[in-house]
């Protein structure tokens, strides 16, 4: 007789789900899809509320996933894997090109408070005034906001999908009160919403950050319980410095061994060892060069 290897994941506490109603009603009116955006927002809102959501590390997964729908945009699609590859294997010197370089903007206006330095920071392109005018163009409800902040940097600048998405983002995220941006629009949108103007580029805003945070909730409640059994099992590992290490995989999406606080055997034998307790996972399928993420 055989038995069914036991899941490390499968009895953590898990998150509210969002409910059924919010995904399986029709929206017709930007009335409609305004109130289903609402709620939609405001589970995740609740979901972001609980402390097991490892908040830096979600951010920065789905910093990846709006990195990866803008290149989609731009016509140039790449891949998550090439995306990670791009950046976490970069060596001092090399340039990341335009993929690394549009992970690199959402990486970084998703890790630090929004502000207009650390907007500035991600989009080093663009004037910290400029930044400031489109941030604060819009007036009303949240998504309104987040539009109108869309259209005003796609009105000047057409072909910075990537600035008007975080701006958009951050824009949101200020008038919901979350201290940090939250990538969700890029994802929901679609490459022709882009050329909207008015209501119909709000509307396309509401259904897509219905989408999103559908999305968002089940990605925290997935990263709540990986992130709790990588903590059950820590206390296991005898590698020095290997809390320091545990709290970078809590962190971020994606580690490459040589950038952990330990030599590079002992890195490799520590990421072995968390992928053999079912902590981490190995994210790359490759012998060498390999990343590993939560």
């Amino acid at each position: 007789m055989t038995f069914a290897r036991p899941d490390p994941l499968s009895d953590q506490p898990s998150l509210p789900r969002m409910p059924d109603w919010i995904t399986s009603a029709r929206a017709e009116t930007l009335e409609d899809v305004a109130f289903l955006s609402g709620a939609a927002l405001s589970h995740l809102h609740l979901v972001l509320g609980h402390e097991e959501v490892p908040q830096a590390l979600l951010r920065d997964r789905l910093a990846l996933h709006a990195a990866e729908a803008c290149m989609a945009f731009s016509g140039r699609p790449v891949r998550a894997g090439e995306l990670r590859d791009a950046v976490h294997l970069l060596r001092p010197g090399d340039l990341p090109g335009p993929a690394g370089e549009t992970y690199l903007a959402w990486r970084r206006a998703a890790e630090r408070p929004v502000s207009i330095k650390a907007l500035g920071r991600a989009l080093p392109a663009f004037e910290p005034g400029q930044i400031a005018t489109w941030l604060d163009v819009g007036k009303g409800a949240p998504v309104t906001r987040a539009a109108m902040a869309l259209e005003a940097v796609l009105r000047e600048a057409p072909r910075a999908e990537v600035a008007g998405l975080i701006l958009a983002d951050a824009a949101l995220a200020q008038a919901l009160g979350w201290d940090h941006l939250v990538p969700l629009l890029a994802t929901g949108l679609k490459r022709a919403d882009l050329r909207k103007q008015g209501d119909d580029l709000r509307f396309a805003c509401h259904r897509a950050l219905i989408a999103s945070a559908v999305e968002a909730v089940r990605l925290s409640t997935d990263l709540a319980r990986r992130a709790a059994h990588l903590k059950a099992v820590a206390p296991k590992l005898r590698a020095k410095a290997s809390g320091e290490a545990v709290e970078m995989f809590l962190t971020c999406d994606a580690i490459a061994p040589s950038a952990l606080p330990l030599p590079d055997r002992a890195a490799r034998r520590l990421c072995d060892r968390l992928v053999d307790l079912g902590a981490v996972r190995e994210l790359t399928g490759r012998d060498t060069f390999r990343l590993y993420g939560v």
